[in-house]
């Protein structure tokens, strides 16, 4: 089954997603964004087979969100680390775990609770702001695309 490509669309949504909104993708950053680096690792814990791991790892390397690192002394060892682009990832990443955390069955799991370094604290929710710092929701926004008509509601 192919995916359809998003990459030459308008909508910011759907490119962004024709890079990294594959599940196997996601997975593999959550990963290596917990400190996993080397393939095997990451097959491993994702139990995932090596043909869909080497192709989502090779999309990713391709279009910059992670890089392949050399880290053999005898030989090739590769590991794999986020670039700055897939360190931009980051708080997508803890939105998408904060609203499955509230809204996908939590009772049926432990959560993990995510704390920061320097507090010891829970990660505070992720919220959208406005320029002054005020938060925003939906009702908050809206939208405009040069030379094509839009609502009030982007979404």
């Amino acid at each position: 089954m192919s995916r359809t490509d998003f990459s030459s669309e308008d909508c910011s949504v759907a490119r962004g997603l024709s890079e990294v909104g594959d599940i196997w993708s996601f997975l593999i950053l959550r990963e290596v964004m917990l400190g996993v680096r080397r393939f095997s690792d990451l097959q491993r814990n994702l139990n995932i087979a090596k043909n869909v791991l080497t192709d989502r790892l090779n999309t990713l390397v391709k279009h910059e969100i992670l890089e392949k690192i050399d880290q053999g002394q005898h030989g090739p060892r590769f590991e794999y680390e986020l670039t700055e682009k897939g360190r931009d990832l980051f708080p997508v990443m803890i939105a998408v775990r904060q609203w499955a955390d509230k809204w996908v069955e939590p009772e049926k799991r432990n959560i993990l609770i995510l704390k920061d370094k320097n507090f010891e604290k829970p990660l505070a929710s992720i919220k959208v702001h406005d320029a002054e710092g005020n938060e925003l929701d939906l009702d908050g926004i809206t939208a405009e695309l040069p030379g094509r008509e839009t609502s009030s509601k982007p979404v």
